[in-house]
């Protein structure tokens, strides 16, 4: 059936996310659990032992699948967040992204070892929040996993930034501007609009998705 395909588009990616970081249920960690026009919405967070927080939120029907998770790391050690938006609009549009976004604003982060981004990207401004090696790729439902590898790169490159800071602090404070940044240009507000709502969908934006600005 059509509709399993698209529940497990990005299988593969949660999978790696979960086996490279040891993510784990919070309190109270299922946020949402929408279903309204044939189309379902899960909404959950996890932690670690040196993340605040890790907030996923995956929307699908039986054309389309979209995750989008950020990863805020605890503070203190100038680390950056790590954020996915692996979108599948249909089977011939699909849009992966994943990078490092410091939430200091005006910062071009880099990472060596990894490829740098050889443009520039609408929505994905390099130095505003994205770093130099913001990975952007378009593609197909059948060709997603042709990009699997990189994304274990990226995420084993922030695995062991992490843990070698070792960060312990919660002031969060340090991601207002960032998710304040991230709301004004959040594109998927009209999407989630049409399909649960004007007022679940700004409630998802701002009191689940960036809640810090």
């Amino acid at each position: 059936m059509l509709i399993l395909k698209t529940m497990n588009l990005w299988k593969n990616y949660k999978n790696v996310l979960h086996e490279t970081l040891p993510l784990h249920n919070g309190v109270d960690s299922v946020w949402a659990e929408w279903e309204r026009k044939n189309t379902w919405l899960t909404a959950k967070t996890y932690t670690a032992p040196y993340i605040i927080k890790s907030r996923e939120v995956e929307i699908f029907n039986e054309k389309s699948c979209i995750y989008n998770n950020i990863i805020y790391p605890k503070t203190g050690s100038n680390l950056p967040c790590f954020g996915m938006d692996l979108m599948g609009f249909n089977e011939n549009r699909v849009i992966i992204v994943f990078d490092f976004q410091h939430p200091v604003e005006k910062y071009l982060f880099s990472v060596d070892g990894l490829p740098k981004a050889e443009k520039d990207y609408r929505f994905f401004e390099m130095g505003n929040h994205f770093s130099e090696n913001i990975f952007v790729r378009y593609t197909t439902f059948d060709k997603v996993d042709e990009h699997l590898e990189m994304f274990t790169n990226y995420l084993t490159k922030y695995k062991e930034m992490v843990e070698l800071k070792k960060p312990t602090g919660e002031d969060i404070s340090c991601y207002k501007d960032f998710d304040a940044y991230m709301t004004k240009l959040d594109p998927v507000s009209g999407y989630l609009a049409g399909k649960f709502g004007k007022e679940k969908a700004e409630s998802l934006v701002n009191d689940f998705l960036f809640t810090y600005g």
